[in-house]
């Protein structure tokens, strides 16, 4: 859930480079990740089946990430959902306050693209390939 689109660019061409086989969905806004998180499958273009992992970009506008990432991981169905936090914030209010909600993990943006690919990537890696996911409800 990415409300730039200029970071939504940075790690589209991440994933192309790395050859992400999964689908890559982009939300604009809280709500509209919720839209689709909790009525998948039901809209026309939407995708059929929920995400192997959420990235999560905590200062949207509408529904925040913090909102998301609580409601995400209060319903049954959206829990097991790795949700990894990808926000600028740094503040040690907002990475304790994130796992405490349930994140998986909490990345910081960097600025640079080179950064911002190695960390992607990294993400990429053990979401997909290294950590064992649990399968679709």
């Amino acid at each position: 859930m990415e409300d730039s689109a200029e970071d939504f660019m940075a790690l589209s061409r991440v994933f192309r480079k790395h050859a992400l086989q999964n689908p890559v969905l982009r939300c604009e806004d809280g709500d509209q990740a919720l839209a689709y998180l909790q009525g998948y499958g039901k809209a026309s273009g939407w995708p059929q089946t929920l995400p192997a992992f959420v990235l999560l970009d905590l200062n949207m506008p509408g529904t925040d990430g913090r909102a998301v990432l609580e409601i995400m991981k209060r319903d049954p169905k959206l829990q097991p959902i790795p949700v990894i936090v990808f926000s600028t914030s740094t503040s040690a209010g907002d990475i304790a306050d994130c796992y405490q909600m349930g994140a998986n993990s909490y990345l910081a943006k960097p600025i640079e693209y080179a950064a911002l690919e190695e960390k992607v990537r990294n993400a990429i890696q053990y979401w997909l390939e290294t950590s064992e996911l649990p399968k679709a409800l």
